[in-house]
């Protein structure tokens, strides 16, 4: 008899998040797989066609039964909508659990932001009398503050301690990383007996992993591999918000416009999200439309003919201690490409990075440094380019396979 999984995520396909490939793995391993989720409208805040306000609230793909809950799309993605996006899918698909068919094994919260998202998961949890998991991807009350600025002491508080009461309520927890197991250690492990310590199998550090078509080589994509001819070509691909801090790229560029030992260079863009709109009045404000190139959005699977056609991958994040926790999923997926990487973190993704000898590493939010390197990629033979390609390449096969951390996080959650 087959084992039966709920996933509860707020975003799910055809948003494009891991998840879609953990569902998809999950029912290859002979898995029956339910997800409760919303209705897809990230990261423009727009509704996906074919979906609004009425549904369907209920769809079949690839073998897995996908039950959708209301929520208030992110129109604009302004702080206030973005607000409301968070509080109401959780409101709505908690209501929604009674929809859901029963008989789990266990639940699995994949729990990007809100922290909010994993409360329906409790609650389907307690009502189906199954163990749940909860998948820390964005450490909350910390990642909230990265999009929207919250300063009053008073709502601080309360947002600690509504996260830490989500955590809390969770059978097992998994941290992306090292960082992040200490974090939540510090903060509820005391409270909850036995918890801080990992051979009880209540807590464990799964990193995330890189799908495996990031691995696959591909052609050039046409147009932009001819339209960056005598370029040296940095390359983003992903979601446009804060967290990013594309910013810093794009302060980079500018500086090495300006200086006359950089050859021509361009950096590529690929995406779309909250601070697209921002991005571009930058861009134009800095006169690098002729060094600044925005494709619009694709699709995932169409990524690595995009990285084909690029001299460099670039990984960014904010200068926040709390992003430092993370090792974003982007790292693993750059470095599937074999292609060198810029990287601008700090903390647990700045020493992957650094350790994998297939990145120049810069601290976050410093776009002196970033140009530095930048430059100094450029400045490399196509032979040493390659080298580092290789490198980054060995350390994705060494520790973000998707069928070992795949195998790892079925045998933790049931």
């Amino acid at each position: 008899m087959s084992r039966r999984l709920l996933i509860v995520t707020q975003h799910f396909w055809p948003e494009n998040f891991r998840i879609n490939d953990i569902a998809e793995g999950f029912v290859r391993d002979g898995i029956a797989v339910d997800v409760l989720c919303g209705l897809p409208n990230y990261p423009q805040g727009e509704w996906f066609d074919g979906y609004g306000k009425k549904g369907p609230f209920y769809e079949e793909r690839d073998g897995i039964r996908i039950f959708r809950a209301m929520e208030i799309p992110r129109t604009g993605n302004t702080s206030l909508r973005i607000f409301l996006n968070y509080v109401s899918w959780p409101l709505y698909a908690a209501a929604a659990v009674k929809r859901l068919p029963g008989d789990y094994d266990a639940v699995l919260c994949y729990n990007t932001s809100p922290v909010l998202m994993s409360w329906p998961a409790i609650l389907a949890a307690k009502r189906f009398k199954a163990p749940m998991t909860n998948y820390v991807l964005d450490v909350w009350p910390e990642n909230l503050y990265s999009v929207v600025p919250v300063k009053n002491a008073l709502l601080r508080k309360i947002a600690l301690a509504v996260s830490d009461w989500h955590y809390r309520r969770a059978d097992r927890l998994i941290a992306m990383s090292d960082g992040l197991y200490e974090r939540l250690n510090r903060r509820v492990g005391e409270k909850n007996r036995g918890f801080a310590r990992r051979e009880e199998k209540r807590y464990t550090v799964i990193p995330q992993y890189c799908e495996d078509f990031y691995a696959v080589p591909a052609q050039p994509e046409q147009k932009l591999a001819e339209s960056g001819k005598g370029k040296f070509t940095l390359l983003f691909a992903g979601n446009f918000s804060p967290a990013q801090s594309l910013e810093t790229a794009i302060q980079a560029a500018a500086l090495l416009k300006t200086d006359p030992q950089v050859p021509a260079i361009r950096l590529v863009l690929v995406g779309s999200g909250m601070s697209g709109e921002a991005l571009t009045e930058m861009v134009s404000r800095l006169q690098l439309e002729d060094t600044v190139q925005f494709t619009g959005r694709v699709d995932a699977k169409q990524i690595p003919a995009f990285t084909a056609a690029a001299d460099a991958l670039l990984v960014s994040l904010s200068d926040s201690p709390d992003l430092g926790l993370t090792i974003p999923a982007k790292l693993a997926s750059c470095q599937a490409a074999k292609k060198p990487l810029l990287v601008s973190l700090n903390g647990e993704g700045a020493r992957a990075a650094q350790q994998s000898g297939g990145a120049l590493v810069s601290p976050a939010g410093d776009a002196a440094r970033l140009a530095a390197n930048w430059k100094a990629l450029a400045a490399m033979s196509e032979a040493d380019r390659r080298e580092m390609g290789e490198a980054g390449f060995a350390w994705y096969q060494n520790h973000y396979r998707r069928d070992v951390l795949l195998d790892r996080l079925e045998k933790f959650i049931f």
